[in-house]
């Protein structure tokens, strides 16, 4: 018999910080049944009790002690062989160009895992149905990635001249700056385009996420993310709000560098 809890973290909380009552009183009561069920299995009860969770930080000791859940298995975001895996496996029903390179999209979606995938070809199906194909091709996954991990275009909202030139400037200055670092992810593509809460966007193209980074690379992370600003100034004379979340970004950067990493 194999019991399999999903979502783990709901029932398994850490206890203490007080009991407030309630629905609180009642999940802690829950979690102490089920701690006290495990105690009375043995290697002959022929019961197999697994769960899944993504928040294993925040679970209570008393469910990782041997006898419990005393094996854990982490289970990371697919590399790009794994995203490959995926895709055929949410493609197999679905009609795609016989040309269509499928590591290409695979190398747009870093970090993307089986959820993400399955959602990004459902909205490039429903895209390549609207434009009347008779295939989905390329065009409709790198739309559907963008869809998926930025939001959806906002071609009726009404942007002044004024603006696009700066958000031009400031996304050309991304990119630029992306071409001139050697340790810079290649630059996809870039748009002024509206898209969920950004006025424009410049999208890297990085088949993996690192696992080891550099401090030169870091260096060139944060000579990429200003470099919209930097290109304001120079061309505009000022800065504007634009680079607000470039400067978020990369502060948490720099910090992270200085006082987690000694550099």
């Amino acid at each position: 018999c194999i019991v399999f809890i999903d979502e783990l973290d709901a029932l398994g909380k850490a206890r203490g910080g007080g009991n407030m009552g309630g629905a609180h009183d009642e999940r802690e009561q829950t979690l102490n049944q089920l701690l006290v069920e495990m105690d009375g299995f043995d290697t002959r009860a022929n019961v197999i009790v697994m769960a899944a969770t993504n928040r294993p930080e925040i679970l209570d000791p008393a469910l990782l002690r041997p006898g419990r859940f005393d094996r854990q298995v982490l289970i990371p975001a697919p590399d790009i062989n794994g995203r490959m895996a995926i895709l055929r496996v949410h493609l197999a029903n679905v009609r795609v160009d016989p040309a269509l390179d499928l590591r290409r999209v695979a190398s747009r979606t870093p970090g993307f895992v089986g959820a993400d995938l399955a959602n990004v070809v459902n909205e490039a199906a429903l895209l390549a149905a609207r434009r009347d194909r008779e295939h989905v091709v390329f065009e409709d996954f790198d739309e559907a990635v963008d869809r998926v991990s930025i939001g959806l275009e906002r071609r009726s909202q009404v942007i002044g001249d004024e603006e696009k030139r700066i958000t031009a400037y400031h996304e050309a200055g991304h990119a630029i700056c992306a071409a001139f670092s050697a340790h810079a992810d290649p630059v996809h593509k870039v748009t002024i385009i509206p898209r969920g809460l950004t006025g424009g966007v410049t999208v890297f193209a990085r088949e993996n996420h690192r696992h080891i980074t550099g401090e030169t690379a870091l260096r060139d992370m944060l000579v990429t993310g200003l470099g919209g600003r930097v290109a304001e100034q120079l061309e505009l004379g000022e800065a504007s709000t634009g680079a607000y979340n470039d400067i978020q970004h990369v502060s948490r950067v720099a910090r992270g560098m200085v006082v987690e990493l000694g550099m």
